[in-house]
């Protein structure tokens, strides 16, 4: 397996330039060809990575949709954001390896790890061992109820730096800190700050980053890769203004 995708990740977080990830769900998509407009923007504007996956896709479509992106470009990574390890493509360039560590739910602990492990080692595609951690958005989101797992409080930074640091420690390289898709709330600067403080690892941040103004804060709090999804449904332009302030920002501190 290469390891293109990691290394990209940490070169990001080690130079402290910043991504954008559009998280794809493909329930999500209205018709191929204004899928086709908003991939053709999202190489336009030089986005970091393609996530693709939800918590619950009613058709797998997982490996056309890569082949459809694939078509268009070929050099943004395709990173599969699994719901469960049904939804997989060896066409992919990298899979988030996802622990959900903020919850008590075996089957997302390791249960659905082993069952995809075999496949897994026998593709190419790469793996991103990631602690996945699940933070109250203001309302129980389709991730929760999926999960059937407790949330961490908003408010609480030190429960959340207790949680990723037991992930670092059981060896995890990247952490996402999702509010869940739609949230109206996102994940706190006080809890993106104080993990950024205790772990080095690339940091995802995603769900409620629904104006530019929650994905400003999400940036200088401390996320090195910002993950739109729900958002740029409902505002196409997100996706843009996000480019346009992330190129501004890496203008400046030059």
């Amino acid at each position: 397996m290469q390891n293109n995708v990691g290394l990209k990740l940490w070169e990001l977080t080690q130079s402290g330039r910043k991504g954008i990830a559009w998280l794809i769900d493909p329930d999500d998509i209205q018709s191929q060809s204004f899928f086709e407009n908003q991939l053709l923007e999202a190489v336009e504007l030089k986005i970091d990575f393609f996530f693709l996956g939800g918590s619950l896709i009613q058709q797998n479509t997982i490996g056309d949709i890569i082949k459809f992106i694939k078509s268009i470009t070929e050099e943004i990574p395709v990173i599969i954001f699994p719901g469960n390890s049904l939804q997989f493509s060896p066409l992919a360039d990298a899979i988030l390896f996802l622990s959900l560590i903020s919850g008590r739910n075996p089957d997302l602990l390791i249960g659905q790890h082993v069952n995809i492990a075999p496949i897994l080692d026998k593709s190419k595609v790469e793996v991103l061992p990631t602690g996945y951690m699940l933070v109250d958005g203001g309302q129980t989101t389709s991730v929760h109820y999926i999960s059937q797992t407790i949330p961490l409080p908003n408010h609480h930074p030190e429960l959340a730096v207790a949680t990723a640091l037991a992930g670092h420690f059981l060896g995890l390289q990247y952490f996402y800190l999702d509010a869940g898709s739609g949230a109206p709330n996102p994940v706190s600067p006080e809890i993106i700050k104080a993990i950024k403080k205790k772990i080095k690892s690339p940091i995802f941040v995603g769900g409620g980053l629904n104006t530019i103004e929650k994905i400003k804060t999400a940036f200088e709090s401390g996320a090195d890769v910002v993950v739109i999804g729900n958002g740029a449904g409902k505002n196409p332009n997100l996706i843009k203004e996000a480019a346009e302030y992330l190129e501004s920002a890496r203008i400046l501190s030059n």
